[in-house]
């Protein structure tokens, strides 16, 4: 399955036309000069922002904290450092001390004890910030697209609602990129937002605002979706913790674009924070009664599993060449859990990995089971009403007059070229049901494979355009349909954030759950930006 020519051409053009606008892009930004006196936000202060979400919510319900203290400090927090790295597009501070006076005036009350209080509302008080993609009532819901900027939410997604009702505090909504189809959150509505260990690098997508938002300390969990590795992405470039569940487990609805047909198997909806021991409690909530699919509850005992790893997908012609630096934290984790640990470590080569992207064009050219083909992407560029000509949008975007980004004007330019036909999918079909049988037999019910969440660490601004295919690193797992927690390890000699993907069998979340909390406690977790 060697590349053709015509492919290698098309892919040259395509790195090509994305440098030049990579420059383009970045020379635009050096004649604006740098806005910021500093390139990262001040380290923290607040004793209340370094808590995980488990911890506030336990001295909210004890009365040790009032909750109003705690909103208003991550409040106090945002102010400070959001104007730096645009992670909120908008704020809901009014409503959110509202409800923390509510909840400060509940507990005075003393109705419940802290046993009742932790069973009904396990996130009593917590600040939470979620994905503009998400419906959250009374904020906008647009996903950056301009024809959608006046959408405004009149009810709550389905996960939005479930944490709410568990006791979390909205603070606001978060950026992502245009119509969630992009590793960079960039919008023409809300702008651009940079990352807090550097604001001269990318965020990651779509759910990039989430991640810097979480990084920076501007909130404790939030909520993000993943049909690519827009979970992951953003946690990896930020150093924070996201997981993609295994599919089906958590509802989508509520969320725009929705994916349809064949895709909705792929799309999932997860937890994104600072601190591992939030995902397990996140993750209950938001699954409603899908969590009964999973086995949360189990005692994991790390030492019995068995460790497979990976350092690179083995050698696309489409991918970058992964960093250095993150095969050697990867090979520190892979030696600590050998001599430490005592587990099970085994390097493998699974040579259908460097297809992992043909795998993931294969899932979202599939049907649905009807019968009907994916809603196009340029159809969701008219949000399904105004007609779009992709070429008329380039030409405008040069003069500086088209209303969409560059990286939606060239997916839509391109949708037709990387959607495969019935010979093609049928061959990847087939490449991809070969590699979940290898990867779900490996694993079993106890294994983990610990594979690259990205070839690179966070790149600068506009240097996606130059290598659109790096996703495929997290998007294989999408279309292989298997849960991924992405976990940090610490900051490379620039100051970015490292990072790991551990992978399961379906519906052995628990597993990469329970590696996640063993790698924070061993290599660190989340690391506060400006302590570099």
């Amino acid at each position: 399955m060697a590349p053709s020519f015509t492919a290698r051409i098309q892919l040259f053009l395509l790195r090509a036309l994305g440098f030049l606008i990579g420059l383009v892009g970045r020379a635009a930004l050096a004649l604006r000069g740098p806005k910021f006196a500093s390139k990262t936000p001040r380290p923290v202060t607040e004793p209340l922002l370094l808590l995980s979400g488990m911890q506030l919510a336990k001295l909210i319900r004890q009365r040790k904290v009032k909750c109003i203290d705690v909103v208003q400090a991550y409040i106090n927090r945002i102010k400070d450092v959001n104007p730096m790295i645009n992670g909120i597009v908008k704020y809901r501070f009014e409503e959110a001390m509202k409800e923390a006076h509510a909840v400060d005036q509940k507990l005075a009350e003393k109705q419940e004890d802290e046993a009742t209080l932790e069973s009904k509302w396990p996130f009593l008080g917590v600040p939470l910030t979620v994905k503009e993609a998400f419906q959250l009532q009374g904020m906008p819901n647009s996903s950056g697209l301009m024809n959608r900027r006046n959408a405004i939410s009149k009810t709550d997604a389905t996960v939005v609602a479930l944490l709410k009702e568990a006791g979390a505090i909205p603070l606001g909504i978060t950026n992502c990129s245009e119509l969630c189809m992009w590793y960079e959150s960039s919008n023409k509505i809300y702008g651009r937002s940079n990352n807090p260990y550097d604001l001269q690098h990318i965020v990651g997508g779509s759910s990039g605002g989430e991640g810097c938002t979480l990084a920076a300390a501007c909130s404790v969990i939030g909520v993000g979706s993943d049909i690519g590795g827009s979970i992951r992405m953003p946690a990896f470039f930020n150093g924070i913790f996201g997981h993609k569940p295994s599919p089906g487990v958590v509802p989508n609805k509520g969320q725009f674009p929705m994916a349809v047909g064949g895709q909705e198997l792929f799309q999932c909806t997860g937890p994104m924070c600072r601190y591992a021991e939030d995902l397990a409690p996140m993750l209950k909530v938001m699954a409603g009664p899908g969590i009964k699919r999973l086995k949360l509850d189990t005692k994991v005992h790390l030492k019995d599993l068995k460790f497979y790893w990976m350092e690179h997908d083995g050698g696309s012609f489409l991918m970058s060449k992964v960093d250095q630096d993150l095969i050697l934290a990867q090979k520190k984790v892979v030696v600590h859990l050998e001599t430490i640990l005592g587990a099970s470590v085994q390097h493998v080569k699974l040579k259908k990995m460097k297809y992992s992207f043909q795998l993931w064009i294969t899932m979202m050219s599939a049907k649905g089971h009807d019968g009907k083909e994916p809603v196009k992407f340029v159809d969701l560029l008219g949000d399904h009403g105004k007609h779009v000509n992709p070429l008329w949008e380039l030409i405008k975007w040069c003069l500086g007059l088209s209303v969409y980004t560059i990286p939606s004007i060239g997916l839509a330019l391109l949708e037709e070229k990387l959607k495969y036909n019935n010979e093609k999918y049928q061959k990847f079909k087939a490449v991809e049901e070969s590699l979940h049988k290898e990867l779900v037999e490996m694993l079993g019910d106890d294994g983990v494979f610990l594979y690259p969440s990205h070839p690179t660490v966070a790149p600068k601004h506009h240097v996606p355009l130059t290598r659109p295919f790096n996703f495929a690193y997290t998007g294989v797992f999408n279309a292989l349909g298997l849960p991924v927690t992405q976990c940090p390890l610490g900051l490379n000699v620039k100051g970015l954030p490292l990072g790991i993907q551990v992978v399961a069998g379906p519906f052995n979340d628990h597993l990469t759950l329970a590696v996640a909390q063993y790698l924070e406690k061993t290599f660190g977790g989340w690391v506060c930006p400006g302590k570099f």
